[in-house]
C-alpha cells in the first residue's frame, strides 16, 4: 500500500489559512516573552482548527478544509502557526511597540 499524495498547493493551503494568520498574528503581537510565542502558535492552532472544522461541518466551501475525508495538516499549521506568531513578535520587538 503507497500511502498517500499530497500537492504541495494543499500544504500552502493549510499555511496560509486566515484564522491562523489572524489568530496568530494578533497573540504573537499580544506576547511579552520569547517563550510566550510557542503558547500563541498552540493557541492559533486550535482556533484555526477548530474554525475550519466548523466551516466545513456547515458546508460552506473552505480551501483548508478538516473532515474526516480530508487532510488536517496539523505539521505544516503548526509550523505555520509558529512563523506567523513569532514574525508578529519580531515586528513589535524591532517597532519598540
Amino acid at each position: 500500500m503507497t500511502p498517500p499524495v499530497i500537492g504541495i498547493g494543499v500544504w500552502l493551503w493549510g499555511a496560509f489559512d486566515p484564522v491562523l494568520i489572524l489568530v496568530a498574528a494578533i497573540l504573537g503581537w499580544k506576547a511579552d516573552q520569547a517563550g510566550k510565542v510557542v503558547v500563541a502558535a498552540i493557541g492559533a492552532l486550535a482556533v484555526a482548527v477548530l474554525a475550519s472544522w466548523l466551516i466545513t461541518g456547515l458546508n460552506i466551501p473552505w480551501f483548508a478544509p478538516v473532515s474526516h475525508d480530508s487532510p488536517m495538516l496539523l505539521p505544516v499549521r503548526a509550523v505555520a502557526a509558529l512563523i506567523w506568531a513569532g514574525g508578529a513578535y519580531a515586528v513589535r520587538r524591532v517597532t519598540g511597540r
